[in-house]
């Protein structure tokens, strides 16, 4: 008997365009009420593997249901079920927030009673109900993407998709979405959310899969991915120009997990990152500049990635 508590089930799923392969064969599921994230480069799959949930893009292999339906045969019940914030916003610029909330309601065939109530709790939940009778066009990038998270809301959906929520926004703004988004986590909303920014992933997911190339390259925990590929502790050293590559040569006996060195720093992996300058020290090195800091999901991510740059 299916478990009435996994929404998402994938097995073997598989995006091919053309010759190229988009999403290569993974296999993950989703929670009732958890936050569940895809982290990856440009390119990995991220956004193939939304649509295909979504049900707006058809698997070319394996097994995917949402919500015990079929996206192929069921697409439209489950439509009726999921919340939608895409990579753009979708609004009308025409129309004022609140009318953009009023007639996107009106697509569920929503009582305008109903679709009024939600609405003004809606706006008020996004910090937008000051701006309710305001174009949309004038607003701020921000403003815009948590009127898209309002709208999106407007039918109580059971899952919320969203392909990068703040991506092109400013760290202010980027923040306040965070915190609507934490915000519905609370009230146990079960979200699924694309990303490459690893702080938004740190900050917001219960649980995540890295992509890379199509595929699934680690999954779990924020806390359980940075304990097994990455440290406790990374120390960053840098050194005074010219003198990085022999700094890099005298530190390759230092006692730590893993070394890495980088055109402008070295990074040491270890468990006590004061410990390990303490080390460096002793060889007689003095970096320019020191710092320690806790092992971070975006160390899992370039380990897992590499540094090369994605178009």
């Amino acid at each position: 008997m299916a478990d009435p508590d996994i929404l998402i089930r994938a097995r073997g799923l598989t995006k091919v365009f053309g010759g190229s392969v988009a999403v290569d064969g993974i296999d993950f599921e989703l929670r009732r009420g958890e936050v569940f994230g895809f982290l990856g480069p440009n390119g990995a799959g991220k956004s193939s593997t939304m649509r295909m949930i979504g049900c707006v893009s058809p698997p070319s292999a394996g097994e995917l249901t949402v919500l015990g339906l079929d996206p192929v045969r069921d697409g439209p019940a489950i439509r009726a079920r999921l919340g939608v914030v895409p990579q753009e916003d979708t609004l009308d610029v025409e129309l004022t927030v609140r009318e953009n909330l009023l007639v996107y309601g009106r697509y569920f065939g929503l009582r305008r009673d109903v679709i009024a109530e939600r609405t003004a709790r809606l706006l008020d939940f996004v910090q937008l109900a000051d701006r309710a009778g305001d174009q949309v066009e004038p607003l701020s990038g921000g403003m815009k993407r948590r009127l898209t998270i309002a709208r999106s809301l407007i039918s109580e959906p059971e899952i919320l998709l969203l392909d990068e929520p703040t991506t092109g926004l400013d760290p202010q703004a980027r923040h306040v979405v965070w915190d609507r988004l934490y915000r519905l986590k609370q009230g146990g909303v079960t979200l699924v959310l694309t990303t490459h920014y690893m702080d938004e992933a740190e900050q917001l997911c219960d649980r995540l899969v890295v992509m890379d190339r199509g595929r699934i390259v680690a999954q779990g925990t924020p806390r359980d991915l940075i304990a097994a590929y990455s440290s406790p502790e990374v120390l960053e050293l840098r050194f005074p120009v010219g003198e990085q590559e022999q700094a890099a040569e005298k530190l390759a006996d230092v006692p730590a997990d893993r070394t890495e060195v980088l055109a402008d720093r070295v990074l040491l992996y270890s468990a006590d990152g004061e410990a390990t300058l303490a080390e460096v020290r002793r060889r007689g090195l003095e970096p320019a500049t020191t710092l320690v800091r806790r092992g971070t999901l975006e160390d899992v991510f370039l380990r897992l990635t590499g540094r090369r740059l994605e178009d």
